[in-house]
């Protein structure tokens, strides 16, 4: 037995094998995947680790194209009463010129399923049970490895899931695994090696550790996600630009510059989190709304964001969420005409909340403060929310990129609903208060994003 547990992937051509091993590995750059037929033309391979030790290496072959006749050749090739078992009608196969010519492809699969301790048949659930089915299988059985299928695409419209079950039951093959590539459950890893442990004794200790290891960096992944988006809520929160100058393009150009940083910044955590995740740039996208050189092209302080997400906007603060921002404004003896003066401006009310200590002689001096308002950190932590949710679920087979916009899946979720109806966190309150915090490097901002991961996230 070898130390390393060696598994060919194989079946018919364009049912997802190289998919397969791409959301194993995770890798959203193995192989070449492609709705035209027979794309793997070569057998490549890639190692699964389990804290830093190589456990299986998996093979991706070639498409099966013509078994029907392939089956029709190997039979042929007995002679009338010879009784052979299957490696020996496989290798008298293989020995012959067609091997390399007609039957390259077949060939190319068969020889990595002897070199190999199993295989995994991957199957298009979408696809009907055809005779070329059943030869593939007789086939590849003559190879003598433990085989277990993979239905692939099974949550899919049409996925005819039972069917194929029990046409593999009719072949001797009770042992079935589920697996979506493109959107696996989140079990779906666990209860693949787990069968294939039970198909190979063995290795079962390897495959258990790996089965572990990987639940661990997933704890670990998820981990580190829900802190990217508490340091992204908290620093929004806690920042404070202040506009020194009186006149109104002063004022409408801050917003602006304000506006600017908040979208670089969410841009920056989901850039993050696909990296975390091991996604490219591109795969997630605004809904609904065109995509911009990778990047999210919704507009964090259209009206419509809130309204698709169903925020609520109180009315006093219904200009400065429509801005982007609120502004606090305190003046040494405010008046009716001042603040109407900025309500103009926005074309609504400002909230007006004050503090202490150098913000308020900063007001007094007349100075001006920009803040993110509350209505747009309810929006970026609902996307983020959903953005994570999404990352959770998704093969790295996927093409499509992840739509995250509209109302949240899943909208009944005391989270979402938390952060759409429910009062704001109170880490976040508090980081109204200390303008510091919109940087790293603070013990009591740190303790603020572990309230936030322990209330909301």
């Amino acid at each position: 037995m070898n130390a390393i547990l060696r598994v060919a992937v194989v079946g018919h051509t364009n049912t997802g094998k190289t998919s397969l091993l791409r959301t194993l590995a995770r890798d959203t750059g193995f192989g070449e995947v492609s709705d035209a037929p027979g794309t793997t033309r070569h057998v490549e391979g890639l190692r699964l680790f389990a804290d830093g030790v190589p456990v299986v290496e998996l093979f991706d072959t070639p498409g099966m194209e013509d078994a029907i006749a392939l089956l029709e050749f190997i039979e042929a090739l007995a002679a009338p009463g010879e009784r052979l078992d299957g490696p020996e009608r496989v290798a008298r196969f293989l020995a012959t010129p067609e091997a390399g010519a007609r039957f390259e492809q077949e060939a190319k699969v068969l020889r990595q399923l002897l070199a190999s301790d199993a295989g995994l048949y991957v199957v298009d659930a979408r696809d009907a049970v055809l005779a070329k089915h059943r030869d593939e299988l007789a086939i590849l059985a003559g190879c003598a490895r433990p085989l277990l299928p993979v239905l692939n695409f099974v949550a899919a419209a049409g996925a005819r899931t039972e069917e194929w079950r029990a046409a593999l039951a009719r072949l001797g093959l009770h042992a079935v695994v589920s697996f979506d590539t493109v959107a696996p459950a989140l079990d779906g890893e666990r209860l693949l090696f787990d069968t294939l442990a039970t198909l190979l004794h063995g290795h079962r200790p390897a495959l258990a550790a790996l089965v572990e290891a990987r639940a661990r960096e997933a704890d670990e992944r998820r981990a580190a996600a829900r802190r990217l988006v508490a340091e992204l809520l908290v620093e929004l929160a806690a920042r404070r630009d202040i506009v020194a100058e009186e006149s109104e393009a002063a004022l409408g150009a801050a917003v602006e510059r304000l506006r600017a940083a908040v979208r670089a910044r969410e841009q920056a955590c989901v850039d993050a989190l696909l990296r975390l995740y091991r996604f490219r740039p591109d795969d997630a996208r605004a809904a609904e709304l065109p995509l911009a050189d990778g990047r999210w092209d919704d507009d964090l302080f259209n009206p419509e964001t809130l309204r698709r997400m169903g925020v609520q906007l109180s009315t006093g603060v219904a200009a400065g969420a429509a801005a982007g921002v609120g502004i606090d404004l305190m003046t040494g003896g405010l008046t009716l005409g001042a603040a109407a003066a900025l309500g103009a401006l926005a074309g609504g009310l400002w909230q007006a909340v004050g503090h202490y200590g150098e913000r308020i002689a900063a007001k007094l001096r007349g100075h001006r403060e920009l803040s993110v308002d509350d209505a747009v950190l309810r929006v970026v932590a609902l996307r983020q929310t959903q953005l994570l949710d999404a990352l959770e679920g998704r093969g790295h087979a996927a093409l499509a990129p992840i739509e995250v916009g509209g109302t949240p899946a899943g909208s009944g979720d005391e989270v979402v609903e938390r952060w759409r109806d429910g009062p704001l966190p109170h880490a976040l309150q508090r980081a109204r208060a200390h303008p510091e915090w919109a940087s790293a490097g603070d013990d009591a901002r740190e303790a603020a994003v572990e309230d936030l991961l322990a209330g909301m996230l």
